[in-house]
């Protein structure tokens, strides 16, 4: 027998209309022969109308367990409608909460892990021929109480569900082909890719591609989990094509494959920092017991010797909190010179044995240079380069680095 864990999200099921459009892709699939559980998200819009309800009634953040039990509703309500309309097609159908499909997860809520998935009883139900619908980004704790995953969750609910279950593969149903070399709103001739590694998978849902969450990406590659990102906007296809995700890196060659991007990034410069480690390590630990998380990082001489200038990157939300604990008397650093860019953006190229690659990197800085677009700060690693650039310039730099390296051209 073979298992298949299909997951819809919230643009995909976001009316009745989407709906029956996802229970006639699962009607295709189980006619098929495969045996399926459904992860479904709740409807688009749903969540953070649950989450302004939620804020309203508790805005203080104080009863975080009860807003997990409201934040939940709206993946138990689709996976109910789901399981409806796959009935009248004349299926065995079933919905399920994350808890009564043994998702188990720590304690914190609204950012709750799961520590493993009980799929016995979803694997028993689906061998005999009924198709289980799980109510996504939710599961429960060790004291009984409902828990979310955070955004993204239901994608993080998918791939464990189907390494618990040893399924043949997570089908990761979205509103576009599967995953793109670029973010086709901006580059007209981006391309729906075949094939990634998990590795490149991963760098570009870290750096800002709208793909998978990330920590889904980082569990399918741990369990050995196939992904294929499809469109859940192509009915009649019993045999989709999208992205395969279900091979690791081959690190000996050197390509780029896409180009992702952010917008969510400031940028932070502290001047007249004392020179050496002792000060660089004072910064990043006051910056790491907050629970911030610093990105691009550059240190450079300063004007006067015995000084040094730092710059680095983090998401807009924790710009300000950053700035204080650097600048303000009662966090202890005090510091005296330090300005705050919150109109950056992060430009990433990705691919796979970048670092070792020197052209690679001369390729990026002569295109931007040649755009006359300003580089912040710059990181790399083996699948990654990425760059700060002024939010002005992100889609200007987005179409020249997918030109230069050669994106553009008919892909196989």
């Amino acid at each position: 027998m073979t298992r298949l864990v299909m997951k819809f999200g919230g643009t995909s099921s976001a009316d009745p209309d989407r709906l029956n459009a996802c229970a006639a892709l699962i009607a295709d699939r189980a006619a098929a022969g495969m045996h399926i559980a459904v992860v479904v998200s709740a409807p688009a819009g749903m969540t953070d109308q649950l989450a302004g309800d939620v804020m309203h009634a508790d805005p203080d953040g104080q009863w975080p367990d009860e807003g997990d039990a409201v934040l939940a509703a709206g993946e138990q309500i689709n996976a109910a409608l789901l399981a409806m309309a796959l009935r009248r097609k004349g299926l065995k159908a079933r919905s399920l909460t994350g808890w009564q499909a043994g998702v188990l997860t720590d304690a914190h809520h609204s950012r709750a892990k799961i520590q493993c998935v009980e799929a016995d009883h979803v694997g028993a139900l689906i061998d005999a021929g009924t198709i289980a619908v799980v109510a996504g980004f939710q599961g429960i704790g060790a004291d009984g109480r409902i828990t979310t995953l955070g955004r993204g969750g239901s994608d993080l609910s998918a791939v464990a569900l189907a390494a618990a279950l040893e399924a043949g593969a997570c089908e990761i149903y979205t509103d576009v082909e599967g995953v793109y070399s670029a973010d086709p709103r901006i580059v007209s001739t981006a391309k729906a890719l075949p094939h990634l590694s998990y590795e490149e998978l991963l760098e570009m849902a870290s750096q800002g591609a709208k793909v998978m969450q990330s920590r889904s990406v980082e569990l399918a590659m741990a369990k050995n989990v196939v992904l294929r990102i499809l469109s859940s906007f192509k009915s009649g296809e019993t045999s989709p094509q999208g992205t395969v995700i279900d091979a690791p890196a081959g690190l000996e060659q050197a390509i780029v494959r896409a180009v992702s991007y952010s917008r969510d990034e400031a940028r932070i410069m502290v001047h007249a920092l004392p020179a050496g480690t002792g000060a660089l390590e004072n910064v990043f630990a006051t910056l790491g017991a907050a629970g911030l998380q610093v990105d691009l990082i550059v240190q450079s001489p300063g004007k006067n010797p015995g000084e040094s200038t730092l710059v680095f990157s983090l998401r807009q939300g924790d710009a300000q909190q950053a700035l204080d604990l650097l600048t303000k008397p009662c966090h202890n650093l005090s510091l005296k010179d330090v300005s705050l860019d919150r109109h950056m953006a992060k430009v990433s190229v990705i691919g796979i044995g970048l670092r070792s690659q020197t052209k690679m990197a001369h390729t990026m800085f002569e295109t931007l240079h040649a755009k006359d677009i300003a580089i912040g700060a710059v990181a790399t690693s083996e699948t990654r380069i990425s760059v700060l650039v002024p939010a002005d310039d992100v889609e200007v730099a987005v179409r020249a680095l997918h030109s230069a390296f050669g994106l553009d051209a008919n892909m196989t």
